[in-house]
């Protein structure tokens, strides 16, 4: 099932909804790995390890006309063909400027995090968070980038160009599409949080992502009050043992029932609007719905925060590299951009794409501004992430 869009999210009497649906339509598949490919299971029993994808390919020197396909690999939103919502479609105009015919699949980071489970040569392009991103770099089943190849690559900020979940060893690996950044809501009627610390210190109910990097949110708050583990963290996504267990242990310190762990931003809202939330670890957009909702919300300004930006990879064994350079080119574009930072109420990683439907949305995030990065700490998978999912489903348990 296609989970709703936050961007779909309208104000009505004290409630603010969202809806969802739609099917595929002939020309895609939808499909996650490990329930619908036989070569997914043959992976995981197999093992995946950085041998798994063949030594690490150079980047291409050059481009041909392209092969007239394209295999996608999709976070849900993130390749529109108008399936949900006749207006909202770019997949069909990348077909007919390019001439490669996308094969479309979607598969959902927050359950199935192993997109590395897809056999190299079984897809083109996959749209990557920074966990998945960094595994499929990890096990040599993301290929490094020309960017001299690109076009708009320019086009993005270096901030988000150079971080460490799209690059590594000076290679380019993955073009930022949409970011965000983590912030604590709260409802001025209910609550007048000290600070960052009030999201774990609070009776509740508070709402937390449901995700293991969430755990790095906790890890600043630990940073800012020093002491003999907080005055070590350099950097909240790479915890020793000793401090990602403290960390643990502050997001746990409130559960009393108390806490909810939401994985569709339409939670957040809905929890706000029908006042079942006290604070929320949330996003800029998920407060410009609420304040048009007339919500008493209202969010910390304080910062450093985390943040996150997805990206575009190809695979290491991409059987149609023409057509999946053209891809990458042309989900960088400004349009196709500003379509995508409407729908998801994510910040588009190209300021150009700042207008019209997206405007408001590059307002809530300061897109193209001195003050857009400042004090962003971006995800990147921890070395040790299995460590991180253990501690995870501790609390959330």
């Amino acid at each position: 099932m296609r989970r709703t869009h936050l961007a779909g999210t309208v104000a009505a009497a004290g409630l603010l909804a969202a809806a969802c649906g739609g099917g595929p339509v002939p020309e895609t598949e939808v499909a996650t790995p490990g329930t619908s490919a036989v070569a997914a299971t043959a992976s995981r029993s197999a093992g995946a390890g950085p041998s798994s994808a063949g030594p690490t390919p150079t980047p291409a020197a050059s481009l041909g006309p392209g092969e007239g396909t394209l295999s996608v690999v999709a976070i849900d939103g993130y390749a529109e063909w108008g399936g949900v919502d006749p207006k909202v479609k770019w997949v069909g105009t990348f077909e007919k400027e390019t001439g490669c015919k996308v094969s479309l699949r979607y598969y959902d980071p927050r359950q199935e995090e192993k997109p590395g489970d897809f056999p190299p040569s079984s897809f083109d392009v996959i749209s990557a968070t920074p966990e998945v991103g960094g595994r499929l770099m990890n096990e040599g089943r993301a290929a490094p980038l020309n960017t001299a190849l690109l076009q708009g690559y320019d086009k993005i900020p270096k901030r988000l160009r150079t971080l460490p979940s799209v690059t590594r060893d000076e290679r380019v690996y993955g073009v930022p599409y949409v970011w965000a950044t983590n912030e604590v809501l709260y409802d001025t009627g209910k609550v007048s949080p000290d600070g960052p610390e009030s999201l774990f210190a609070d009776k509740g109910p508070v709402l937390l992502r449901d995700r293991p990097l969430s755990l790095a949110d906790a890890a600043l708050v630990l940073k800012a009050g020093g002491g003999d583990v907080g005055a070590d963290i350099k950097d909240p996504f790479d915890l020793t043992d000793a401090q990602l267990d403290a960390a643990t242990e502050l997001v746990s310190s409130g559960a009393d029932g108390r806490r909810v762990f939401w994985r569709d931003p339409v939670e957040v809202v809905q929890a706000f609007a029908t006042g079942s939330a006290r604070l929320a670890q949330a996003t800029p957009y998920h407060l410009d719905v609420l304040r048009r909702g007339h919500k008493p919300v209202r969010a910390l300004t304080d910062r450093p925060v985390t943040g996150w930006a997805d990206a575009w990879m190809m695979s290491a064994r991409a059987p149609h590299p023409s057509c999946a350079y053209k891809w990458l080119d042309f989900t960088m574009s400004a349009d196709v951009q500003r379509k995508v930072s409407a729908w998801t109420g994510l910040a588009p990683a190209n300021p150009g794409a700042c207008t019209g439907a997206a405007r408001r949305i590059c307002l809530d995030y300061r897109v193209g501004t001195a003050r857009a990065f400042r004090g962003v700490y971006f995800a990147v998978r921890p070395e040790a992430y299995d460590k991180w999912v253990e501690r995870w489903s501790r609390v959330v348990s």
